[in-house]
Protein backbone atom coordinates (compact mmCIF):
# COMPACT_ATOMS: atom_id res chain seq x y z
CA UNK A 1 0.00 0.00 0.00
CA UNK A 2 1.35 3.45 -0.64
CA UNK A 3 0.32 6.57 0.29
CA UNK A 4 2.01 9.86 0.16
CA UNK A 5 5.30 8.35 -1.10
CA UNK A 6 6.30 5.82 1.01
CA UNK A 7 4.85 2.75 2.18
CA UNK A 8 2.53 2.70 5.02
CA UNK A 9 3.15 -0.09 7.83
CA UNK A 10 0.82 -2.10 9.21
CA UNK A 11 -2.05 -1.18 6.96
CA UNK A 12 -4.91 1.72 8.05
CA UNK A 13 -5.24 2.36 11.56
CA UNK A 14 -8.98 2.99 12.35
CA UNK A 15 -9.66 5.66 14.93
CA UNK A 16 -13.05 6.07 16.43
CA UNK A 17 -14.16 9.34 18.68
CA UNK A 18 -17.50 9.38 19.93
CA UNK A 19 -16.95 12.53 22.21
CA UNK A 20 -14.98 15.26 23.79
CA UNK A 21 -13.58 13.50 26.38
CA UNK A 22 -11.96 11.20 24.60
CA UNK A 23 -10.83 13.45 22.05
CA UNK A 24 -8.95 15.26 24.95
CA UNK A 25 -7.14 12.28 26.26
CA UNK A 26 -6.14 11.53 22.51
CA UNK A 27 -5.25 14.60 21.46
CA UNK A 28 -1.60 15.95 21.53
CA UNK A 29 -1.45 19.77 21.23
CA UNK A 30 2.44 20.28 22.15
CA UNK A 31 2.28 18.20 18.79
CA UNK A 32 3.52 20.84 15.96
CA UNK A 33 -0.07 20.40 13.51
CA UNK A 34 -1.00 18.43 15.91
CA UNK A 35 -1.12 14.78 17.04
CA UNK A 36 -3.24 11.89 18.08
CA UNK A 37 -3.12 9.06 20.34
CA UNK A 38 -4.11 5.89 18.94
CA UNK A 39 -4.11 2.88 21.00
CA UNK A 40 -3.18 -0.01 19.25
CA UNK A 41 -0.80 -3.74 19.87
CA UNK A 42 0.07 -3.18 16.09
CA UNK A 43 4.16 -2.81 16.29
CA UNK A 44 5.70 0.63 14.53
CA UNK A 45 8.84 2.74 14.65
CA UNK A 46 9.62 5.61 15.13
CA UNK A 47 9.21 7.78 11.54
CA UNK A 48 6.52 4.94 10.49
CA UNK A 49 4.25 6.59 8.25
CA UNK A 50 0.52 5.67 8.89
CA UNK A 51 -2.58 6.83 7.71
CA UNK A 52 -5.70 6.97 9.24
CA UNK A 53 -9.58 6.68 8.94
CA UNK A 54 -10.77 8.94 11.72
CA UNK A 55 -14.19 8.70 12.98
CA UNK A 56 -14.38 12.32 14.48
CA UNK A 57 -16.77 13.06 16.93
CA UNK A 58 -19.92 14.61 15.59
CA UNK A 59 -18.40 14.61 11.60
CA UNK A 60 -20.91 13.22 8.96
CA UNK A 61 -17.90 10.87 7.51
CA UNK A 62 -15.18 9.17 8.48
CA UNK A 63 -11.41 11.27 8.18
CA UNK A 64 -9.06 10.24 5.81
CA UNK A 65 -5.39 11.57 7.95
CA UNK A 66 -2.13 11.32 7.26
CA UNK A 67 1.13 11.51 9.65
CA UNK A 68 3.99 9.92 11.60
CA UNK A 69 4.99 7.86 14.60
CA UNK A 70 6.21 10.30 17.11
CA UNK A 71 5.69 8.75 20.16
CA UNK A 72 5.66 4.72 21.13
CA UNK A 73 4.10 3.21 24.31
CA UNK A 74 5.01 -0.49 24.77
CA UNK A 75 3.07 -3.19 26.29
CA UNK A 76 3.58 -3.34 30.34
CA UNK A 77 5.06 0.43 30.67
CA UNK A 78 3.46 0.62 34.02
CA UNK A 79 1.59 3.44 35.34
CA UNK A 80 -2.05 3.18 33.91
CA UNK A 81 -0.55 3.95 30.30
CA UNK A 82 -2.40 2.48 27.18
CA UNK A 83 -0.51 0.89 24.62
CA UNK A 84 -0.21 2.57 21.66
CA UNK A 85 1.81 5.36 18.93
CA UNK A 86 1.49 8.98 19.13
CA UNK A 87 0.82 10.11 15.45
CA UNK A 88 1.86 13.48 13.99
CA UNK A 89 -0.22 14.75 11.88
CA UNK A 90 0.41 15.60 8.52
CA UNK A 91 0.39 19.29 7.75
CA UNK A 92 -2.28 19.44 4.99
CA UNK A 93 -4.24 18.25 7.42
CA UNK A 94 -4.87 22.12 9.41
CA UNK A 95 -8.17 21.62 8.96
CA UNK A 96 -8.57 18.44 10.78
CA UNK A 97 -6.67 20.08 13.69
CA UNK A 98 -8.85 23.35 14.04
CA UNK A 99 -12.19 20.82 13.88
CA UNK A 100 -10.38 19.04 17.14
CA UNK A 101 -9.23 22.44 18.60
CA UNK A 102 -13.13 23.81 18.18
CA UNK A 103 -14.72 20.16 19.96
CA UNK A 104 -12.22 20.94 22.64
CA UNK A 105 -13.29 24.70 23.42
CA UNK A 106 -12.90 24.79 27.23
CA UNK A 107 -11.36 21.53 28.10
CA UNK A 108 -7.24 22.04 26.67
CA UNK A 109 -6.90 24.24 30.10
CA UNK A 110 -8.57 21.46 31.90
CA UNK A 111 -5.64 19.87 33.42
CA UNK A 112 -6.96 16.10 33.41
CA UNK A 113 -4.38 13.40 32.83
CA UNK A 114 -4.46 11.93 28.86
CA UNK A 115 -3.01 9.79 27.11
CA UNK A 116 0.38 10.50 27.19
CA UNK A 117 0.55 13.05 29.96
Amino acid sequence: MEAFGGSVRNGILNLAIKDEHALYAAYMPYVKNGGLFICTRKQYVLGDEVFILLDLVDEPERIPVTGRVIWLTPKGLGGNRKEGVGIQLNERHNNIQGKIETYLAGLMESGKPTNTM
